[in-house]
């Protein structure tokens, strides 16, 4: 019996699904128009966004984080805020506060940055723990409570949140419950020389990193687009064997000699979304085995904790996590 080719119906959620795969594949090429060498990180935030999860960027000052951040809103037509954070910033800086007006004699709420769509948390662990945790409940609920009243924000929503890897001092480190609130966490390189000679030449010609359109940065994609690509995420297939595969290595971070912490259930709930979302961004609608492995490492590396010997060794997150992608029998 031969195959029969189903033509897609245009409105249908396939046809639908195949637009919004090319729309953020264009995302790509968008972005490299202004921030260089970054493709893998604008890939993560893609993921990210169709998996409902948040991103930790990590990278020395002076790479594009903030740029990249900026570009990807600008592709997706969705509306952006940042906040440097900072020792004296406070939770109300961060998700809003109640203002008396005294026209109304009422008390009125003034929406915080986190109101948006995309929010660059700048510098993230300069700030004390209480600011730290006002963005608990906005990371995992996506929504604001004042006074008892919970206030939604938009769809769609993600945080990235920015640290130094080098500077340590005056710095607040994020809790492990934190931590895990983050579906990947991105190290952002510094350019190979050809691509900082493209930097200088872009420059030297006139660049403005604040005025993105004129650099012909233009939307490609839309929140539709998501929406699309987030309902399709949720229809790709996983296998039992890879299902198990992803408790096992999981399993194998806590049973490593050179951990002390290792993965949650939430770390293996948060690499099955995030290899749905790559199987599916690369045109396949069931997550094999390489999808895991090459998820693994951004979404595990800051779910896990070295021992202190370890560190004092020089052994790394990523050398334990491809020491237990290298042991843990891959299926077939």
């Amino acid at each position: 019996m031969t195959d029969i080719a189903i033509p897609l119906i245009e409105g249908s959620p396939e046809a639908g699904a195949q637009q919004a795969r090319a729309a953020l594949g264009r995302l790509r090429a968008e972005v490299a128009k202004v921030v260089v060498g970054q493709d893998a990180v604008v890939t993560g935030m893609v993921i990210a966004l169709l998996a409902r999860g948040h991103v930790l960027l990590e990278g020395v000052p002076g790479v594009a984080k903030t740029l990249l951040v900026r570009t990807i809103a600008a592709a997706l037509d969705l509306d952006s805020k940042r906040v440097q954070f900072t020792p004296d910033l406070m939770p109300g800086d961060v998700t809003g506060s109640l203002i008396f007006d005294a026209r109304s004699a009422e008390f009125q709420f003034r929406e915080g940055p986190v109101f948006t769509n995309l929010l660059l948390a700048d510098e993230v662990n300069r700030t004390p723990p209480k600011t730290q945790a006002s963005l608990l409940e906005v990371m995992e609920e996506r929504q604001v409570s004042v006074e008892g009243r919970p206030r939604a924000l938009p769809e769609p929503f993600l945080v990235a949140a920015t640290q130094n890897p080098i500077e340590y001092e005056g710095t607040y480190p994020l809790p492990e419950a934190q931590l895990d609130r983050f579906l990947l966490k991105l190290t952002v390189p510094l350019p190979t020389r050809d691509e900082e000679l493209g930097v200088l030449r872009a420059h030297h010609q006139g660049f403005d990193p604040r005025r993105l359109r004129e650099a012909g940065v233009q939307a490609v994609a839309t929140a539709a687009d998501l929406a699309a690509g987030r309902a399709a995420v949720l229809r790709v297939s996983v296998a039992d064997g890879v299902l198990a595969y992803i408790v096992d290595l999981c399993r194998a971070t806590r049973v490593s000699p050179s951990l002390e912490l290792g993965a949650s259930p939430r770390g293996a709930t948060a690499l099955l979304a995030a290899s749905k979302a790559w199987a599916w961004l690369t045109g396949r609608e069931y997550v094999t085995p390489d999808d895991v492995k090459a998820l693994a490492r951004p979404t595990l590396r800051h779910r896990v904790r070295l021992r202190a010997e370890a560190e004092l060794e020089g052994v790394t997150t990523d050398a334990v996590l491809d020491s237990v992608l290298a042991t843990v029998p891959t299926p077939r």
